[in-house]
Order: C-alpha cells, then structure tokens, then sequence
C-alpha cells in the first residue's frame, strides 16, 4: 500500500475529529508538539536498550517502524494543527538542503 502526505492527513484529520468535535484544535500546539517528541523518545529509548545489549530488550525491526510511524503520525498532526502542508514542507526542505555546498546534491523532490 502506497501513502501520500495528503491521504495520511485527510486519515488524521478524521480520526482525530472521530476522537473529539475539535479535531486537532483539542490541543494546542505544545501538547501536539510533547506528543511528538514523545513518540521520537520511545524510538530513542528502544535504540539505546539495543545497543547498551540488554538481554531480550533489543528492538526488532517491526518495534522500530512502529516508533518511525507513531513519529510521522504525529508530525502531521502538528503540522495540521499549525496549518502546514507537510508534504510541500518536506519538499522544499529537502530541495534547500541539496542545495547546500556542504551537501551539494543533484537529487530533488518534485514540488
């Protein structure tokens, strides 16, 4: 199954409204902004457990996308929250950073 920017917001979108008639404006954007560096602490701390070896706490690679997933879901959130197209974001970004000397890329994201 393919995935778009704009599927996984129009997906966010609903469910969010399913969760409460104020959709994404429930929280303001701090608390969207704590449940996303929430989501990339559970990645980091799941990381750290699999290198420092702890027995039976290594993440498998299923654990780990879960995390990435969780990651992206609530980027978008806040994205929708604070009225940002993550899509056209990512782009531009992505297409400002190959273009730095340091990075100096050919390679670009379609607008």
């Amino acid at each position: 199954m393919s995935l778009t920017f704009d599927r996984l917001r129009r997906a966010n979108l609903r469910r969010a409204f399913d969760m409460s008639p104020d959709g994404v404006d429930v929280w303001d954007n701090s608390k969207w902004a704590c449940a996303l560096a929430g989501e990339v602490g559970e990645l980091c701390n799941k990381i750290k457990k699999g290198y420092r070896g702890f027995s039976g706490e290594a993440p498998t690679r299923a654990a780990l996308a879960g995390e990435l997933a969780d990651i992206v879901t609530y980027a978008d959130l806040l994205a929708a929250k604070l009225g940002i197209d993550l899509g056209v974001a990512v782009c531009a970004k992505f297409n400002e950073v190959s273009q730095r000397p340091a990075i100096a890329s050919p390679v670009r994201l379609d607008d």
